[in-house]
């Protein structure tokens, strides 16, 4: 007799059982076999196909690489005159892909070798930090070594590149945002809205050897939302320097009286406010002449956020006397002034002021920061006519093309930090040249998220018509206006307005209430309402408490 004759009829179905199951999972059940797998390719988005209803594929909602899906099916099946594996998305929803947009591995997912700078790139040292490895000009051809933060939406964060045709430039990492597909787009400047032609025609009184206009970038900036924070539209700000800040009850309390929303807080100006973990690093002799400790300004900013105010720190970045005694290396060399400008060519200056800012962010909570003095210094035109000036050019920038850089390497620093970020400007910049000291409105508009320019009232006009701010205000905000026309994305413009007698030099007309007003009411009539700012270097209490409702303006 067989064994299997002589088994239970219980133990007879519990084996048949087990068999069939096991020639089950073996045979074509589509549970069989599963593994996962993420969708890759040298664009964000990835097609993938639906079965139709004719039994063919047809195109589906195409999805960003780097999704997961599940593959049920070892081998790709031919389907269309062509072989296509077939996936499941979450929810068991089956799609169909080709097998070379597939990789097992999440590293893997970006697919590009090579890049193209469209906007001149910072390349960094890690994926994370402001340290700079090195710079890349437009058009450069960069090789793709690997990638570091995938969106949503498949876009890449940043690319570890390094330059194609340089074999001894660094490897590091760049923006994925200034970067193309190909050399056409590099090369290509934007014109949409006809301000490069019109660049390209203006002529000009004289060269001022501040760069052109025409070899700046004007891509509209992708300016982004500080989680937690809203940036202040509409800034009607109070200055405060380092001892305003520390001895602060009396201005708290205008601010409480009044429709103050912000406060620009020195953080640099000049001198340092606080001792900085990162001067001490970077800049000795500058840590070492700080104002007060750490602790002090801390606890200082910390009364202005539980107030509720916008906070903005403020650094004055490219006139360091301090910084410079350490770093010669990094300063301009003329007959002509002092070696005791730390250049904007220099990176080593780059790296040292935003490192302050970002540093101030994480230890002070800052919402915002402004950097003054990101300009070449007022001698600039005449050091340039000077054949034995060295302002240290390593990459061969016009004056223009570093200030903006500049300006790029510090707002991606700054907002990833956690903040926003604005910058001063001369008042001769609304009158549409590239200035020699390298500031042009629209180049450094289309990068920040604020653009406070400086028109006091004793810098343009004279005797007779200090004593009317709206006339001569109303002269420039009407030019400032126009410049903000010229790019797509406008920073919010937030004007430095006179809130001194004047002139500074020797005073005979008192600013009060009023005078303030005027020039107020000019900006907001040009559209410029950004906001204001009263500056007076002193922050004098009772000065402020003369024109206190200034902050109360109505339009």
């Amino acid at each position: 007799m067989r064994v299997i004759d002589r088994l239970p009829v219980k133990i007879l179905i519990g084996v048949l059982t087990v068999v069939l199951t096991c020639m089950s999972v073996t045979g074509t059940n589509q549970t069989a076999f599963e593994e996962k797998a993420f969708i890759a390719g040298d664009e964000n988005l990835v097609q993938v196909y639906k079965m139709g209803e004719q039994g063919s594929l047809v195109e589906a909602k195409a999805l960003p690489r780097g999704t997961k899906v599940t593959l049920r099916d070892e081998e790709p099946a031919e389907l269309d005159e062509g072989r296509y594996q077939r996936v499941y998305l979450d929810g068991d929803k089956e799609r169909y892909i080709k097998p070379r947009n597939l990789t097992d591995r999440k590293s893997k997912v970006v697919r590009e070798k090579e890049l193209y700078v469209r906007t001149p790139v910072t390349i960094y040292q890690d994926s994370e930090g402001p340290e700079i490895a090195g710079f890349a000009p437009k058009g450069t051809k960069l090789q793709v070594t690997g990638f570091e933060g995938l969106g949503k939406d498949g876009a890449v964060a940043k690319y570890k590149v390094r330059q194609a045709d340089d074999a001894d430039a660094p490897e590091g990492f760049a923006y994925g945002k200034y970067l193309v597909k190909t050399q056409e787009e590099a090369d290509a400047n934007y014109n949409e809205n006809g301000e490069y032609d019109k660049a390209k025609k203006a002529k000009y009184g004289m060269d001022l050897h501040g760069g052109k206009a025409t070899e700046l970038d004007y891509y509209p900036a992708e300016r982004p939302a500080i989680k937690g924070t809203d940036f202040c539209e509409e800034a009607r700000g109070m200055y405060l320097n380092y001892q305003a800040a520390l001895n602060n009850d009396a201005y708290l309390k205008i601010i409480e009286e009044t429709n103050c929303n912000a406060v620009v807080i020195d953080i640099k100006s000049g001198i340092l406010s606080y001792e900085s973990p990162t001067a001490e690093k970077l800049a000795p002799t500058a840590f070492k002449k700080a104002h007060v400790s750490l602790d002090e300004y801390v606890s200082a900013v910390k009364e202005f956020k539980d107030a509720g105010i916008y906070t903005i720190g403020r650094i004055t970045c490219f006139s360091d006397k301090y910084y410079a005694k350490d770093h010669p290396e990094d300063c301009i060399k003329s007959s002509v002034s002092g070696s005791d400008w730390p250049s904007a060519y220099s990176r080593d200056v780059w790296y040292y002021n935003v490192a302050l800012a970002v540093e101030a962010v994480q230890l002070m909570d800052f919402d915002e920061i402004q950097f003054d003095y990101v300009r070449f210094p007022e001698q600039a035109y005449e050091m340039s006519l000077d054949k034995g000036t060295d302002f240290r050019n390593k990459y061969g920038e016009s004056k223009a093309q570093a200030i903006q850089n500049f300006c790029f390497y510090a707002a991606d620093q700054i907002h990833e930090a956690g903040a926003y970020f604005s910058v001063d400007v001369f008042g001769e910049c609304s009158d549409g040249y590239v200035t020699a000291c390298g500031q042009y409105w629209p180049a450094i508009s289309n990068v920040v998220d604020a653009i406070s320019s400086m028109p006091y009232t004793d810098h343009f006009g004279d005797a007779d018509t200090w004593s009317e701010p709206k006339a001569i205000m109303s002269m420039w905000a009407e030019s400032a206006a126009k410049e903000q026309t010229k790019i797509p994305t406008p920073a919010a413009a937030r004007t430095w307005i006179t809130g001194y007698n004047t002139p500074f030099w020797a005073p005979s007309v008192t600013y009060d209430e009023q005078k303030l007003k005027e020039q107020v009411d000019a900006l907001y009539e040009a559209g410029l309402e950004g906001g204001f700012i009263p500056w007076h270097s002193a922050s004098p209490i009772e000065t402020y408490k003369l024109y206190k409702g200034i902050w109360d303006y109505e339009k």
